[in-house]
């Protein structure tokens, strides 16, 4: 599967550094892996901070690639030039996929890939993209959004949380879990938490901490949001009121996201059928089961074994 970074002005090093950790190291304990290059269409050489320095091969246009990585994008600039807008667009219409980090998304939007879609960018930056992109659906209380097409992120770290989504959907959630723990990752953050995670306040914090590591732990009973609550000795109000200020969701929501993360898991790497998948996982029947696989990740839970179940990890 091969994979472009392309660089442009005003280069973030961060960001970049992201894409090369996700995409381009080598990773000895998969079979196959992304074959990933990096290029620009202006510049062979861009500077960082401190007197860094960075190479890279400059290109009439770009490769022929599965799928494009943009980094980072000058906010400054509202005139892109026509040669790097139809790159990307040509690129898209062959039917590659494209993401962006942080400032990226001003790239995407201005190539035109971000109509009809959901679009995120550093909050720094969200009155200036809204003003200059106000026919474009964009949100600020998310870390990250990708269609399986067109995906962007928020800044710094939210690019790796859409770089290990993208990886989920190409290798499985295995290999995800692989590639956090190499960067000392939680395996998965949903794309619709905060950019913002606000500290926890000190009435309940405690408790609610502890009653989601005990959920955790408990999964494969028929667990729910209510039996949280009373483990964290709060009422069911007061703990939704709570949790939704910490994490920008339901705990419903997050409880089922922890259930269809042990179902893929099991999907993958055992022989177990369905219905014995969904047993382990929480719930009361395969019905269940295939019902939330659809509603959350567009597909059913057979066609998502014979996706990922086959792939072999040395």
């Amino acid at each position: 599967m091969r994979v472009v970074i392309l660089l442009t002005e005003s280069l973030s090093l961060f960001e970049y550094a992201c894409a090369t950790e996700l995409f381009a190291l080598r990773r000895d304990e998969f079979d196959r892996w992304y074959d990933t290059t990096t290029v620009s269409l202006s510049a062979t050489q861009y500077e960082g901070l401190a007197d860094s320095q960075l190479h890279c091969r400059q290109v009439d246009t770009l490769p022929d690639c599965d799928l494009l990585i943009v980094p980072s994008f000058p906010t400054s600039i509202e005139q892109v030039p026509e040669k790097l807008l139809q790159a990307v667009r040509q690129h898209h219409e062959r039917g590659g996929r494209t993401i962006s980090f942080c400032s990226g998304s001003f790239l995407l939007a201005a190539a035109g890939l971000l109509d009809g879609r959901t679009a995120i960018t550093h909050w720094r930056y969200a009155d200036v993209f809204r003003q200059r992109f106000g026919h474009i659906a964009f949100r600020d209380d998310m870390l990250y959004h990708y269609d399986g097409q067109v995906g962007c992120s928020a800044g710094s770290a939210a690019g790796i949380d859409l770089g290990i989504e993208v990886i989920r959907q190409d290798f499985g959630h295995a290999a995800a879990n692989v590639v956090a723990r190499r960067l000392v990752l939680p395996a998965h953050r949903s794309g619709g938490q905060s950019q913002f995670v606000e500290k926890p306040s000190s009435v309940g914090a405690s408790g609610l901490s502890k009653s989601l590591e005990w959920a955790v732990k408990n999964l494969s009973h028929e667990l729910t949001v209510e039996d949280i609550a009373t483990k964290a000795n709060m009422t069911r109000r007061t703990f939704d009121r709570h949790f939704k200020k910490i994490f920008n969701q339901t705990p419903q929501v997050w409880l089922t996201q922890r259930r269809l993360e042990i179902a893929q898991e099991l999907l993958e790497n055992s022989n177990l059928n369905i219905e014995q998948i969904a047993l382990k996982a929480g719930y009361e029947n395969s019905t269940s089961l295939r019902i939330n696989f659809k509603k959350y990740l567009s597909v059913s839970p057979s066609v998502y074994r014979e996706q990922f179940g086959r792939m072999n990890f040395k």
